[in-house]
């Protein structure tokens, strides 16, 4: 981000909270529903999911599904439920043309 904002003329950074019910389905979208993960369709819209070796992704996702059959996911982020955004970093530069 340093480098960037070093090459551009009056740089403006701004947080991009994503919203607790984002349909946009980017990687973080679901952050407070974490079962949509491990639905294909989903996972099809994603990339980090249609391009990445479904061998690589299996243990996590075999591991997301039992944490939240379990509900051992629910009660170690908890906190996330109540919450209507979440900054997980993404940022919206711009400057002046």
């Amino acid at each position: 981000m340093r480098r960037l904002t070093e090459l551009l003329d009056q740089p403006v950074i701004e947080r991009v909270p994503v919203p607790h019910d984002c349909t946009d389905g980017f990687g973080a979208a679901f952050w407070r529903r974490p079962d949509a993960y491990l639905d294909p369709t989903v996972q099809a819209g994603m990339s980090l999911f249609a391009r990445t070796d479904q061998a690589l992704l299996r243990p996590g996702l075999e591991r997301l599904a039992a944490d939240l059959a379990s509900g051992r996911w629910h009660d170690e982020h908890a906190e996330l439920l109540g919450l209507d955004e979440l900054d997980l970093g993404y940022r919206l530069v711009t400057a002046v043309a």
